[in-house]
Order: C-alpha cells, then structure tokens, then sequence
C-alpha cells in the first residue's frame, strides 16, 4: 500500500523479474510526473525502498551547497597539472584549405 498526493492509501502491488526489474503502476507515474528516460533514485528507508524522482533529489540541494560544490570542483581543477599547449595552425600537416577540398570531385 503506498500514501497518494492527496494523502489516502492506494494498494499498489508489482512484481520483480528474472532482472530485478519493477514496472512502476500508472497511477504513481502520473502522480509523481514520471516520464520515459527519466531517473529515479532508490534509497533504503529503513526496512523499505523509496523510489524518489531524481529531479526532486536535485533541486533539494540548497543554493548554499551548489555553491560550495561548485568551488571545491574549481579548487580541483586548479591543481591539475597543466597539459601542453596545442599545437600551432601551421604545425599540422594540412590546411583548413585541404580540408574543404576533401569529398569534392576534382
């Protein structure tokens, strides 16, 4: 039995197969705004699952905390050693000329 939107008990039953797969009922894919290619997040509650639309887990990080995620991934990016620089225009072999030429007949 799971708690609907509207706060009553709806029973709702599915089965598990031979993949450890589960079709989510229709009436709590609608409900919840679920769509095809959409991601849910599986968290142990306890002795239960909840299956929690990944889109609600997202937004439920706090402005503060994007922030500071977002400076830690700066800091790291700063200690990464630098790669050589790319080569210059002339140092590769071809032309941007030779490259529009290509595929065309002659």
């Amino acid at each position: 039995m799971t708690q609907s939107v509207t706060g009553r008990i709806l029973p709702s039953m599915t089965r598990v197969t031979g993949k450890f797969q589960i079709t989510l009922p229709k009436r709590l894919v609608d409900a919840f705004g679920i769509r095809v290619g959409d991601e849910v997040e599986l968290l142990a509650a306890g002795d239960a699952i909840r299956i929690v639309p990944a889109r609600a887990v997202r937004s439920a990080l706090m402005t503060e905390q994007q922030l500071r995620l977002f400076d830690e991934t700066t800091q790291r990016l700063k200690k990464r050693p630098k790669e050589g620089k790319l080569p210059s225009g002339t140092d590769r072999g071809w032309t941007r000329d030779e490259l529009y030429d290509r595929g065309r007949a002659r």
